[in-house]
């Protein structure tokens, strides 16, 4: 059974949400075993909820939080505008960035695949959530 708008966006905030308190394996839940997550501008994908899962340990950043800023529901796909706030390990830099990320669901209610788009390519990401 296909989950609700309201449905599928509860779930992307309570993998924000959990991301956010650095708690990986309760934000990790919502994702299917073999997800894909395809990063911004080439950088490659990542494949499966446990590489996924071991990507979002802290390694550059000493601490990051993602806001939502705004969805965008079609179908069974969630678009949203994010704020990254993130400060550099070691360095101390800060660094805040608007972006967005794509979700896709399956009838299951699990995140089947997720798409990181920098804020320049939003038209490539709204052409993504149109698309069947």
């Amino acid at each position: 059974m296909a989950l609700t708008e309201e449905q599928m966006i509860e779930r992307v905030r309570f993998a924000y949400e959990a991301f956010n308190r650095g708690d990986f394996d309760t934000a990790i839940e919502v994702a299917h075993p073999d997800i894909v997550f395809l990063r911004a501008e080439g950088q490659g994908e990542i494949r499966g909820a446990e590489a996924m899962r071991a990507w979002m340990e802290p390694d550059a950043f000493e601490s990051q939080v993602i806001e939502p800023l705004e969805f965008r529901v079609s179908q069974n796909k969630v678009l949203v505008r994010q704020q990254n706030t993130a400060r550099g390990a070691g360095s101390g830099i800060e660094m805040e960035i608007v972006s967005l990320n794509l979700w896709t669901f399956d009838d299951e209610g699990r995140v089947t695949r997720s798409e990181f788009f920098l804020a320049h390519q939003e038209a490539e990401a709204l052409s993504a959530l149109e698309a069947d």
